[in-house]
């Protein structure tokens, strides 16, 4: 097949820093790619996933996120890239809407973020003509009145990641968070629970947003010290450091997350997670085998000292068999075949 995958403008792929949603990308490019399809990806000019790409923006547009004219230019010029392809796979909000000036594209789009009331009315008028998938069972239940084409959970290549030990750095052992400075990850929860638990935590979040810095003074800033550290935004490589070294990932979120790369992430790394049961994460932590989900921050203080219950190879295991790229991308071509029989 020829394949058009349309990125959003506001991160290269893959990303050098946080990105969950490049990731997903990258990862899907290369593997339809390996699968012999031709791949053709839409991106920004300062992308280096290994696949034929075009873009019309030099740079990624990271300091405009949401804005309409970026987006817009960007997918105009897209879709007049991918119009010859057999099948087009657009992960940008405004794409699926352009779409229709190509009657004949099979398109589909995969939404990476939550439903919520306005991007639901805009996706239930569109879905007869552009399918959607959704990315966990959490997030087609949270909007039942859109049709969902199909559910395909993210993957990641485990021979990319590190199995480790959970032996901690030099100053010792550590519980992980990851993921973006915000209240509704739990990042001010994340740390209570370490303390209470007696354990270090570091911190490695995305902060640039006013509302990121604002959450970090008020809430996360009052409680760092010597045993919760706040290490800023890394690199992936520093990320598999951290996730390979810690002995958990906690994911203390209190929302409805449509998925969270982060946690398999961890466990490609060897790293249980200790979740509450929000959004996916039921979908994704195998309670007792690959981790813990946890009522509330007592219950996850109270997990923390049962993690040598669990083997850290079970958490490997699970991302090998069920969130591997090669699954995602099998599940991905037999959707796009599907799409163009009909």
């Amino acid at each position: 097949m020829r394949i058009g995958m349309i990125a959003p403008p506001w991160t290269p792929i893959p990303p050098p820093l946080y990105g969950g949603i490049e990731l997903v990308v990258d990862q899907l490019a290369r593997g339809l790619q390996d699968a012999g399809h031709d791949v053709l990806l839409f991106t920004t000019g300062d992308s280096t996933c290994p696949v034929p790409r075009q873009w019309v923006l030099p740079e990624a547009e990271g300091t405009r996120i949401g804005l309409a004219v970026p987006e817009i230019r960007h997918v105009i010029h897209a879709y007049e890239a991918v119009r010859h392809c057999d099948v087009v796979h657009d992960h940008t909000v405004m794409g699926p809407f352009h779409s229709e000036h190509y009657p004949d594209l099979p398109v589909a789009t995969t939404i990476h973020g939550p439903f919520n009331e306005e991007l639901s009315d805009l996706y239930r008028v569109n879905a007869e003509r552009v399918p959607i998938v959704a990315i966990s069972h959490a997030q087609r239940r949270a909007a039942p009145e859109i049709p969902i084409a199909r559910v395909i959970h993210h993957g990641v290549d485990a021979s990319h990641f590190p199995v480790g030990d959970g032996s901690g750095d030099r100053e010792g052992e550590y519980v992980l968070f990851l993921g973006r400075m915000a209240e509704d990850k739990g990042v001010h929860r994340a740390v209570e629970v370490a303390r209470k638990a007696g354990i270090r935590i570091l911190l490695a979040a995305k902060m640039r947003e006013p509302w990121e810095l604002s959450y970090f003074a008020e809430k996360v800033e009052p409680l760092l010290g010597n045993d919760a550290l706040y290490l800023g935004e890394v690199s992936h490589e520093r990320k598999l450091e951290l996730l390979a070294g810690a002995s958990a990932l906690l994911f203390p979120i209190r929302w409805n997350e449509p998925f969270g790369m982060v946690m398999i992430e961890a466990m490609a790394c060897g790293t249980p997670v200790l979740a509450f049961p929000e959004g996916a994460a039921p979908e994704v932590v195998d309670h007792g085998r690959t981790g813990f989900l946890c009522d509330d921050e007592v219950a996850m203080v109270e997990a923390i000292g049962h993690l040598d219950e669990l083997q850290r190879i079970d958490c490997r295991l699970a991302v090998e068999g069920y969130f591997s790229t090669d699954r995602m991308v099998s599940e991905h071509i037999t959707f796009f075949e599907s799409l163009i029989r009909s």
